[in-house]
């Protein structure tokens, strides 16, 4: 089957860059706090996309707001998750965990909407959990805590994901991605308070980089969804987040992974883009 790379599809290569290198960001700090990393990057989020809102003349609050309310929520909580794996992972590794949101999104799809899977994607989801067993069996660094913290936060980013798309065409992207902060700043900004950590030095450039570059890769992301192109062609060219983290990890970090692992995280993506393109090619049929 052809692929064509279409603007949604340049839109979330770009993305994958900027939210791998905010990634790298993250890890680089862990002596702050996931919450308070997410705190910090959402307060900036919420600056930059008020200003840009009211600069359009754009109506903050949408008109659809329990599912915006949602995407907030489910954001919030998926990225307090993803941050604390960033942080105790491996970077590469972190990375192909997160990207296990799609195959998830097909799960909410079966379960929720009544969209059954084809027999072909249960095998599809199989070489995925294959892929996350070699990466745990040949990784001593890979703690089952932070496993389990990197595939939840997937599921979240699935729940996410699945509310943007509901959202496609009704909001203005810029409202979609205010909702995130405007839910994310209360929650995190709570949390922080009761166990705050003063950052040092560079690490306030540190964090106000990370909110600067996710709040880039989010609006990057959310128009890649809400465009035309095929999604499965979109969401697959998400997995280069995968290339850029083995080299950052490699390159800042001294991350190596040997064959097995290696195996691992190609099975890993293989079952979710199978997944992906399996789905695309039947919906035309």
């Amino acid at each position: 089957m052809k692929i064509h790379i279409g603007t949604g599809a340049k839109q979330m290569l770009a993305a994958a860059f900027v939210m791998t290198s905010m990634q790298l960001i993250v890890k680089s700090i862990p002596q702050i706090p996931p919450q308070e990393v997410v705190f910090f990057r959402a307060l900036t989020s919420l600056v930059i996309s008020y200003i840009t809102l009211k600069k359009a003349g754009i109506y903050l609050w949408g008109s659809n707001k329990k599912l915006l309310f949602l995407r907030g929520f489910f954001g919030t909580v998926s990225l307090i998750l993803v941050f604390a794996s960033f942080q105790n992972l491996p970077l590469a590794t972190a990375v192909v965990l997160q990207n296990l949101a799609p195959l998830f999104t097909a799960l909410f799809a079966m379960l929720f909407l009544k969209q059954p899977l084809k027999p072909l994607q249960f095998l599809f989801m199989g070489l995925s959990i294959i892929g996350v067993i070699l990466i745990k069996g040949f990784d001593p660094r890979v703690d089952p805590v932070f496993l389990t913290i990197a595939i939840l936060g997937a599921i979240g980013s699935a729940a996410a994901y699945t509310v943007i798309g509901k959202l496609k065409g009704l909001e203005n992207p810029v409202v979609v991605v205010f909702y995130f902060p405007f839910v994310a700043v209360p929650i995190t900004g709570l949390w922080t308070y009761f166990e705050w950590v003063t950052p040092q030095g560079i690490t306030w450039l540190a964090l106000l980089s990370i909110g600067i570059l996710s709040q880039i890769g989010q609006i990057l992301l959310t128009k890649a969804y809400q465009s035309d192109d095929d999604a499965a062609t979109v969401s697959s060219m998400n997995y280069t987040s995968v290339i850029y983290g083995a080299l950052y990890g490699m390159y800042f970090f001294g991350e190596f992974f040997s064959l097995e692992v290696i195996l691992g995280m190609l099975l890993v993506i293989a079952g979710t883009v199978l997944n992906l393109i399996y789905k695309s090619y039947t919906s035309t049929k």
